[in-house]
């Protein structure tokens, strides 16, 4: 349904002018509130205070709240609380965010005023909206929504608080904490939404794996080589793997212990790997069974560094193109497969020849795909050993490498350990 559409039923139930409900409908969606938020918000402006028509709130077990829920009511056990400021409406919202559970389920939570609610505590929460966030129903507390304490503490089979390693975060989670050595960091300005802001960004470690981080607030605490406790972190997606955010809500705290990161990535099956929807820091083994057109020799705009075709930069048009190289190599190992991605050192090596023998092969053979195809040539029908980030979207699983070695091994051993990843 249109926001036209939306307009137009919401104006007729409530009784007030459609082009006035569109424009605040328009207004809020535009700030990222998603439209049945949106939608809740305008039947508590213009009256509607139930927030969804005549219909009480139905009271639920966690499980069975669905995203076509207009207000709940459940009985849960707060497992996690993070605070977060957002752009809200024009002006700044401090929210408070996080996960609760009964003995059915857990789900996530964004309360739109301080309820003042700590982890492990029982309460009972009214009326609250229901919206969708990243394809599961998420639950909104709001100025309708009533909570009340339980005396009686409820058992839920998760654990309560934050308290996290680096493997176990996923994208969207909230309130977390993690012990982690500083690996990398470095200091940059941006232009935020307050003008030029310093931030920091760079690699976390623990004993699970890493991560990459960004703090809004460039705290000196964080510096190469410190080992400190993150509290109050949110995880989101950035370039298609988990990253995790600091805020001014977030606090550091100093280990008096120290952290040994593995030297080793985690290993995955390929299908694993592309079913957690992105790894930072991954291991796979498989074999090169193809290469991706786009390999070899390319020309990349010289304003957005995008690899360009005829000349042309989808965002800059025309450009004077500059010369680099590039492998996209498909890798299966039996249980799914993921395009290799390598640049221009490791197709250097995999080619036998720099970008000036690249570029020399071209201008001899007159067509630059000889390069793409002696790459292929050298690699195709065998296996590799791949390490490194594994971004999945709706055009597939990419991994960009940062090593990309050949397995020197037995064929029969292989072949048997791609027969027990895929259970045969």
């Amino acid at each position: 349904m249109s926001l036209d559409d939306r307009a137009e039923e919401l104006a007729s139930d409530l009784g007030v002018d459609k082009q006035e409900v569109k424009a605040d409908l328009e207004n809020l969606v535009e700030y990222s509130v998603p439209v049945e938020e949106a939608v809740q918000s305008l039947r508590r402006k213009y009256g509607d205070g139930d927030g969804g028509g005549s219909d009480a709130p139905t009271v639920d077990t966690i499980e069975e709240i669905t995203t076509a829920d207009a207000s709940v009511s459940v009985t849960a056990r707060v497992l996690t609380v993070g605070t977060r400021e957002i752009q809200y409406d024009g002006e700044r919202q401090v929210i408070y965010e996080g996960e609760l559970a009964d003995d059915t389920d857990r789900i996530g939570y964004t309360a739109w005023e301080d309820f003042a609610l700590e982890p492990g505590e029982t309460v009972t929460i009214g009326n609250a909206s229901v919206r969708e966030f990243q394809g599961t129903p998420e639950i909104n507390l709001n100025d309708a929504t009533t909570v009340t304490r339980e005396s009686d503490t409820l058992d839920v089979p998760y654990p309560v608080g934050g308290r996290r390693e680096l493997a176990d975060l996923s994208v969207g989670d909230r309130g977390r904490t993690v012990e982690v050595l500083i690996e990398e960091v470095e200091s940059r300005t941006i232009n935020g939404r307050d003008g030029e802001t310093t931030i920091k960004s760079g690699v976390l470690a623990d004993e699970s794996g890493r991560l990459p981080f960004t703090d809004w607030t460039d705290r000196p605490e964080l510096t190469e080589g410190a080992t400190l406790r993150l509290s109050d972190v949110y995880v989101r997606e950035f370039r298609g793997v988990p990253e995790v955010n600091l805020s001014q809500f977030s606090t550091v705290d100093t280990l008096d212990r120290s952290i040994e990161p593995s030297a080793t990535a985690q290993r995955f099956s390929i299908g694993e790997a592309v079913g957690t929807g992105g790894v930072y820091d991954v291991e796979v083994v498989g074999t090169v069974v193809g290469v991706r057109d786009g390999s070899g020799l390319i020309e990349r705009c010289p304003e957005c560094n995008r690899v360009i075709q005829n000349g042309q930069c989808r965002t800059h048009g025309d450009v004077d193109g500059e010369p680099d190289l590039r492998t996209k190599a498909i890798l299966d190992d039996g249980t799914g497969t993921l395009t290799v991605v390598l640049d221009d050192e490791l197709t250097a090596a995999v080619y036998g020849g720099n970008l000036d023998a690249a570029q020399e092969a071209a201008r001899e053979a007159m067509d630059q795909s000889v390069v793409g195809e002696a790459i292929a040539e050298e690699i195709v029908g065998f296996p590799y050993r791949v390490r490194g980030h594994l971004s999945v979207d709706e055009y597939g699983a990419n991994l960009d490498a940062s090593t990309f070695e050949r397995v020197q091994d037995d064929p029969s051993e292989r072949a048997q350990a791609v027969l027990s990843e895929v259970g045969q």
